[in-house]
């Protein structure tokens, strides 16, 4: 289940989103839908980096019946980059979500090698979804 706070004008596919969820885990997942100036703050507390972001995972420490931790996305950041790449803030918004849960699950492509972005293509074709958002950072390098 996801225990969805959505501070944004967005509406949200829980369907899909509670089926992505299902597909990785049998574990609750907090969702926080935000805008810029909050992401901010929380970016800045909790990472030390004082700047707006799409997407922020926080993992909980592992404990029966406890939720996999909490995934924090930018309705800012959903509009704007859905408007870049030429797709629905739907789909950008699952594509965030889907970033955000494989974080809270122990990947990280900043360190592995190529672990997540092979587990985000996998979902993303599965779900019929456009680039993920480390094949788009990847294609800028």
């Amino acid at each position: 289940m996801i225990d969805i706070n959505n501070e944004s004008s967005l509406e949200l596919d829980t369907t899909l989103l509670e089926t992505i969820t299902q597909s990785l885990t049998d574990k609750d997942v907090e969702l926080v839908v935000t805008n810029n100036a909050e992401i901010q703050e929380i970016n800045k507390a909790h990472r030390g980096i004082d700047k707006a972001t799409d997407v922020l995972s926080f993992p909980y420490e592992e404990m029966p019946y406890a939720p996999l931790g909490s995934i924090v996305i930018s309705e800012d950041m959903v509009k704007e980059k859905a408007a870049e790449f030429g797709h629905s803030p739907k789909d950008e918004f699952s594509l965030l979500y889907i970033h955000g849960l494989l974080h809270l699950l122990g990947y990280d492509h900043e360190v592995d090698d190529g672990e997540m972005r092979q587990k985000e293509e996998e979902l993303i074709n599965y779900f019929k979804l456009p680039k993920s958002l480390i094949v788009r950072t990847e294609d800028k390098a």
